[in-house]
């Protein structure tokens, strides 16, 4: 699933080529991706048709397209989801399932001598989707309830640590959970908890807070790192809005190494299941917590 660098290769290619544009026509080829809008297809594009498209924003692996009308499109890329911008003649991809036609800020059309364009969302798996959020310019209220993520400007570094040590769950567990922080998903986890040199299953309630903040600032070294890579592709499902890939896979020091030796110490890296995933570590440079076991008063644990 595309996490938050993806997803903000994906804005700013919205950002450079979408925004100061109008919306035209707008097709629903596919009722699924647009099933969380509660008004249906006819609405959704009655909605979008003729919109001014002002900004490209991004809540953790959420973006939205705020509106002229005060409305915004929101979407969410799911697992195999695409926003790409084509040339109005370009073929068809194989899982188009919506398509907005793009035109110059005035309508009806593009400048004079430039090639109509294309919004347009492509889902093979269809998990994914796209909605009009009513007043939802600003923040969609549907996303409202997510947390900032490490790269927005108003991320709280504090606020952080301190939920993140008042949880007695896996400090990969936290690191995953959206209303914490958001836009770390699985890959990027596994990468700055390495990088860290902290194990996934330690608790958060055993963290010093030099760790948590050790493990902050890896998360947005990697991520960082990601973008400059142009994000994480396995497979032609995610590309950026032009159909490039991005090549950061190639600079996976964790997460897919399974049995590969450890760049740091040489140990072979660990694979375990983690919900319903895998999770990647170094055993010798991020040990498994020391397992604590009750008193023989019964008043306390004590580490083993």
């Amino acid at each position: 699933m595309p996490e938050l660098p993806e997803v903000e290769v994906v804005r700013r290619g919205l950002e450079a080529h979408v925004v100061g544009r109008r919306l035209t026509e707008v097709q629903v080829l596919h009722p699924r991706p647009v099933r969380r809008h509660l008004g249906g297809a006819d609405d959704f594009s009655g909605l979008l048709r003729d919109r001014l498209v002002l900004a490209a924003r991004r809540r953790g692996k959420y973006l939205w397209l705020p509106l002229d009308s005060g409305d915004a499109l929101l979407g969410h890329l799911g697992m195999s989801g695409q926003l790409l911008v084509q040339p109005s003649q370009a073929p068809d991809e194989r899982h188009l399932r919506v398509r907005l036609g793009l035109s110059g800020a005035a309508p009806p059309g593009p400048p004079p001598g430039e090639q109509p364009l294309e919004l347009r969302f492509v889902d093979q798996r269809m998990f994914g989707g796209l909605a009009v959020s009513r007043d939802g310019a600003d923040v969609p209220p549907e996303i409202a309830h997510i947390a900032r993520d490490p790269l927005d400007p108003l991320f709280d570094d504090d606020l952080f640590v301190a939920a993140v040590r008042r949880r007695s769950s896996e400090l990969k567990r936290i690191l995953l959970d959206q209303g914490v922080v958001s836009g770390i998903g699985n890959i990027y986890a596994d990468e700055a908890l390495w990088r860290a040199r902290l194990n996934g299953s330690r608790p958060g309630t055993r963290l010093r807070r030099d760790d948590v903040r050790r493990v902050l600032d890896e998360v947005r070294a990697v991520m960082l790192a990601a973008l400059a890579e142009g994000g994480t592709s396995f497979d032609a499902l995610y590309v950026n809005v032009n159909g490039e890939s991005g090549y950061f896979d190639r600079s996976l020091h964790a997460y897919g190494q399974e049995g590969r030796p450890c760049e740091r110490c040489g140990a072979p890296i660990t694979r375990v299941s983690f919900m319903n995933r895998s999770s990647f570590y170094c055993p010798r440079c991020q040990p498994v917590p020391r397992v604590r076991r009750a008193s023989a008063t019964g008043s306390g644990t004590t580490p083993v």
